[in-house]
């Protein structure tokens, strides 16, 4: 797992503030639109995926994700739900909103922001003038990730880089960010064809 050193060119912080901090600026973000390239590599830094897409956030509680083929998947929540429906399976899963769920790192562009610290472990570290690091490692040992980096450049958020139990690291990078557009409400839903398998939490 990558450590923050201090050097000539750093400073580090690792407590409430960086948390606050974090929270401050991702708050900031009323909406945030992206195009995204994601790159899964394994513990030995091979690549074992990539993926294309695009992804909408809106807050309070509204998500839209979207990849491309060969490996389509559409993800979006309302804030109260996450549909997840992979056309190649011919199946919508809906899940609730519940604490697992909202450890997905995309959503901590649209959901609640301001108890970070008491999910995470936040860390801090400024690289030259214009580049901003978060390093957050969950609280709760049943989380999908181990540690999640979020790189900011301006005040942009250019990058997530998430490492899991399994010792493989998920790489996204965003281009053609828009930051505080209006969107309509509409963009956050999903249609798909009728004759799919619907499967919700608890079913």
């Amino acid at each position: 797992m990558q450590t923050f050193v201090a050097g000539a060119e750093e400073s580090s912080v690792q407590n409430a503030e960086a948390a606050e901090d974090l929270a401050a600026l991702l708050k900031g973000y009323e909406s945030y639109q992206a195009s995204f390239i994601q790159i899964v590599a394994d513990e030995y830094g091979n690549a074992v995926q990539e993926t294309r897409g695009k992804l909408k956030a809106k807050r309070p509680g509204l998500f839209y994700w979207e990849t491309s083929a060969p490996l389509s998947q559409f993800i979006v929540s309302n804030g109260e739900t996450v549909e997840v429906y992979d056309p190649d399976l011919e199946q919508v899963t809906i899940h609730n909103l519940d604490e697992r769920v909202q450890t997905t790192p995309a959503l901590l562009l649209s959901g609640e922001v301001d108890d970070l610290e008491q999910t995470y472990t936040v860390s801090h570290r400024a690289v030259g003038e214009s580049r901003q690091e978060y390093m957050l490692e969950p609280r709760n040992p049943d989380s999908l990730f181990v540690s999640l980096r979020l790189s900011f450049v301006d005040g942009e958020l250019r990058e997530m880089r998430m490492l899991d139990s399994l010792a493989q690291v998920s790489i996204l990078s965003f281009d053609d960010i828009r930051l505080n557009e209006d969107i309509d409400n509409s963009a956050f839903s999903l249609t798909y064809p009728e004759d799919v398998d619907v499967i919700r939490d608890g079913a």
